[in-house]
């Protein structure tokens, strides 16, 4: 059986980027984890989203090659807690329910982000 890959299943680089155009204002804007995005350039936020993009096409299969550091180095230091935590994996669940991601796809999105936690909380 030839099984697509997750990349494609999410509509490849454009369902991908529709993603992360959801998902990031609704960190950016979010009581608790807009702190992350403070005193941030806009040029640095549109790179933190290109990079974000790269990586999700490069970690779902896709042909997209991220030249960014990996989750450990990249978060090292932010003081994410565990209810940082929570609360992204609430905006996310918002992102993919707003985008009509199927089930099974929400389900590989989920266990992918939940590989990544202990790169990702330190406080």
């Amino acid at each position: 059986m030839d099984q697509k890959s997750l990349y494609e299943r999410l509509g490849g680089y454009e369902g991908i980027t529709a993603f992360a155009n959801d998902l990031l204002p609704r960190l950016q804007n979010d009581p608790c984890l807009g702190r992350f995005w403070e005193n941030r350039g806009d040029d640095g936020i549109a790179k933190e989203k290109q990079l974000l993009i790269d990586y999700l096409c490069a970690s779902a299969g896709g042909p997209v090659y991220y030249p960014g550091r990996d989750m450990l180095t990249s978060h090292k230091g932010m003081k994410i807690s565990e209810s940082d935590w929570n609360i992204f994996l609430g905006h996310a669940a918002e992102t993919m329910k707003a985008l009509q991601v199927p089930a099974q796809e929400c389900d590989d999105v989920v266990a992918f982000v939940l590989s990544l936690k202990d790169d990702i909380v330190e406080a």
